[in-house]
């Protein structure tokens, strides 16, 4: 008689984190409206059922993948040493960090395209993104009354701007550049 095969122990945090890799994949790649559920499970490596017993819903799945990218963008965000720089130079060092995040994670920008293009109805839903988010902001108002103070920023800068514009010129020019260089 043959002994039979050793059970798998469940382990749900591993499971949601394969989720949730496989997922940022398939939604990066194809959009929201492109990706499939049991795609997502497949590569996960799990039921469909699992999937949705963990995380609800397709919609519920990607806004925790929304939330997830974000909350890694900005926990690496605020692992920079900024303050051992200038203001100025600062400032400087989140714009090249933030360039190079966009390049080195392609799928956050298609994520966001995707979720741009749904007029943000998951981050509006998301009870976490503002807290996620909150900090960034705070590192460049004090990036900024630092520079007024060293006499290197502009007094007239806003934070917000600010942030938006660094984010704008890697995000426009890596969603374009197919495009772009193709018409020009």
């Amino acid at each position: 008689m043959k002994n039979p095969p050793p059970s798998r122990k469940r382990n749900p945090a591993e499971s949601r984190l394969r989720i949730l890799d496989a997922a940022t994949r398939h939604f990066g790649q194809l959009g929201f409206d492109g990706a499939r559920v049991d795609v997502i499970a497949r590569a996960a490596r799990i039921n469909k059922q699992l999937l949705y017993h963990y995380f609800g819903n397709k919609d519920a799945l990607f806004t925790r993948v929304l939330e997830r990218a974000y909350q890694q963008l900005r926990e690496q965000e605020s692992a920079l040493n900024l303050d051992g720089l200038p203001a100025d130079e600062a400032i400087l060092a989140l714009l090249d960090f933030t360039w190079h995040y966009y390049l080195s994670h392609p799928d956050f920008i298609r994520l966001l395209n995707s979720e741009n293009q749904m007029h943000a109805r998951h981050l509006k839903a998301s009870r976490n993104i503002l807290t996620i988010n909150s900090h960034h902001l705070k590192i460049y108002r004090a990036l900024i009354r630092r520079g007024q103070r060293e006499k290197t920023v502009r007094g007239d800068l806003d934070a917000l701007q600010l942030s938006i514009n660094i984010a704008s010129l890697g995000f426009f020019y890596l969603m374009n550049r197919h495009t772009m260089s193709t018409v020009f």
